[in-house]
């Protein structure tokens, strides 16, 4: 498991699911502006999802590794 960090720098909300190995999955709404904190698999992928004008729409799609949050 690995600890990964997401910002929300929209102004609308967006819901982040983290989708891994061996049935993993977790979905959060993050509000504008906001951060999450969450554990999740190496090797996971992110996918953020926001409403758009037809509807549900994914934004953008990155691999968990990518979130990592640095240690100090």
């Amino acid at each position: 498991m690995a600890t990964c960090q997401y910002r929300n720098s929209r102004e609308s909300l967006v819901v982040l699911r983290c989708v891994g190995a061996d049935q993993h999955f977790q979905e959060k709404v993050i509000f504008p502006f906001e951060s999450w904190c969450f554990d999740c698999p190496t090797g996971s992928r992110i996918d953020v999802w926001a409403h758009g004008i037809s509807g549900v729409e994914l934004l953008e799609t990155l691999p968990a590794d990518a979130l990592r949050a640095h240690e100090p």
